[in-house]
């Protein structure tokens, strides 16, 4: 998948953790931390055997929108 593909699909990832997990601040933050997150839920699901992301399909949004929560959700900790 190239560079461009992981943008698109962490922006998509960021948009729909925003829904699920509201963060506050603008819209720039979350699809920031939806794009970190698609890269960490790839990478994470990858090393841990669960599948990988392999282009635009469901699996691959599952796995960028459950990075982009954990993303989300370590950013929460650290802001407190």
């Amino acid at each position: 998948m190239g560079i461009l593909s992981w943008i698109v699909l962490g922006l998509i990832a960021g948009w729909i953790a925003r829904v699920l997990m509201p963060v506050t601040g603008g819209i720039i933050k979350t699809m920031v931390l939806g794009v970190v997150g698609a890269v960490v839920g790839g990478y994470l699901s990858t090393m841990l055997g669960f599948g990988s992301v392999t282009g635009f399909n469901l699996v691959s949004v599952i796995i960028a929108v459950l990075g982009a929560i954990l993303v989300i959700f370590i950013y929460r900790l650290i802001q407190r």
